[in-house]
């Protein structure tokens, strides 16, 4: 794709988006500043990051002393005039800058935490296999945390082993199924959902069996994802105000036994909670679950394109809602951003249930008049999005935040920018509880977008 015209569909400048390359050094990966053209990876990360490249070119263009610069992004004065000299910024007699400076560039320069810029040219998660909408970050993280599966040297180089357990968390309707499918697929494992007649005690051609048994059974197959539901429920501390059934205590018993076992038999047991809070300590601890991946909500941007691409899929070019899409301009994404922006802190379920309630609504008209030229208009949408917001309850919203909190406290580095927006979303309900720790700039981490 060009970039000017890259620059153009993300409404930021050509100038700063070539500073950006030069700052973050992109030309190893194949991305000139000086040709007019980039790469599908660099295309990715600007349609995915707008925000972060708009406060980019924002800083980009404020005047700044190295005072200023070095109080923005929490590094001493002393270092930030070092690289401003060693990349050619000189610093005129009253203290400022002679030429536009980033904050972000410098702060790079130091050490500042961007792995969130470089995930998206990481050769070993290539973005043409990734089959599903936005989440690149998340998928990024994901594959980090699977690399002792898919890399063999993790362990021989650097001592790093494959977990034996993770926790998938998020609020109902999150896709944290989908998550645990995705990471067996990932790493060539098998995935077998426990289902609910193996975690208590039964009789079997005359014989008692239960959890234990059923654990001994799998542990004897090879390269299997045990996919456990309401884990929170079942893996829950037990407290004096806590009523923890008998058969939970069992299946708590009979993990922590059998764990050290999983790895060696290469079974890797993924829990799905909705919070982390309740979960007991033990199990937590290291060398047990103690990988957490965070399901958010889509952000504004992947909730439009959610929504185009379930108003699409499965549709041929002449199907008649193809064609009121197309007379709407609903078939791209631009179409939704205004009705996807005021979704907010949407699940996946509702947003699909927008478009399962819209189309209904816009077959009921189609058929009072069989005009393909009908009008995807306010009301329409208005209307669709009334029913779809029926599952956002104050339960639901409870939910998401203590999300929010357990996110950052386990998760805060690797999502500071998604717990922002989600942080500020849930301000519009007057529901949240603050994040336990600011978002800006300290030393060796960057702002993310």
């Amino acid at each position: 794709m060009k970039l000017t015209k890259l620059a153009k569909q993300i409404q930021v400048s050509t100038k700063s988006m070539k500073q950006f390359i030069q700052d973050f050094e992109l030309g190893r990966y194949g991305i000139n500043a000086e040709k007019d053209s980039v790469a599908a990876h660099f295309e990715a990360f600007a349609t995915d990051n707008i925000d972060f490249l708009k406060k980019y070119e924002e800083d980009l263009g404020e005047k700044k002393t190295a005072d200023q610069l070095a109080e923005k992004i929490s590094q001493p004065k002393e270092l930030v005039e070092k690289a401003a000299k060693d990349k050619n910024f000189p610093i005129l007699e009253n203290g400022f800058f002679k030429t536009s400076v980033s904050s972000y560039g410098i702060d790079h320069y130091l050490g500042g935490d961007y792995r969130f810029v470089y995930r998206y040219f990481d050769q070993k998660t290539p973005l043409e296999h990734i089959d599903f909408v936005g989440y690149r970050d998340l998928y990024f993280y994901i594959s980090e945390m699977l690399e002792p599966f898919l890399d063999p040297k993790q362990v021989k180089d650097w001592g790093i082993s494959k977990p034996a357990g993770i926790i998938v968390y998020g609020a109902p309707g999150s896709g944290k199924i989908f998550w645990s499918e995705k990471i067996a697929k990932i790493i060539g494992y098998r995935f077998e959902e426990v289902k609910r007649n193996f975690l208590g005690t039964s009789f079997v051609d005359g014989g008692k069996t239960d959890f234990n048994d059923y654990l001994n059974t799998v542990l004897k197959e090879d390269k299997v994802l045990l996919f456990l539901d309401d884990f929170d429920q079942i893996m829950m501390e037990r407290k004096p105000e806590s009523d923890v059934e008998a058969c939970n205590l069992e299946i708590q018993s009979s993990v922590m036994h059998q764990i050290g076992r999983f790895t060696k038999e290469n079974v890797l047991m993924v829990g799905s909670a909705i919070s982390l809070a309740d979960i007991d300590n033990e199990m937590l601890a290291p060398g047990r679950f103690d990988v957490f991946i965070p399901v958010f909500p889509p952000n504004a941007n992947e909730r439009a394109e959610l929504i185009r691409h379930a108003m699409t899929k499965n549709l041929e070019a002449d199907s008649l809602l193809m064609k009121i899409l197309k007379n709407n301009k609903a078939d791209q994404t631009p179409f939704w951003k205004p009705i996807a922006e005021r979704m907010k802190a949407f699940s996946n379920t509702m947003l699909i249930d927008f478009t399962q309630s819209l189309r209904k609504k816009i077959k009921n008209l189609y058929q009072k008049n069989h005009n393909e030229s009908l009008k995807i208009d306010a009301e329409l949408l208005e209307s669709a999005l009334r029913d779809s917001a029926a599952k956002l309850t104050r339960e639901y919203l409870d939910q998401m935040t203590k999300f929010l909190i357990d996110v950052a406290t386990y998760n805060f580095d690797d999502f500071k920018g998604r717990i922002e927006n989600l942080k500020k979303e849930l301000e519009s309900y007057k529901s949240v509880e603050q994040p336990r720790k600011s978002i800006g700039f300290s030393h060796n981490e960057g702002d993310v977008g």
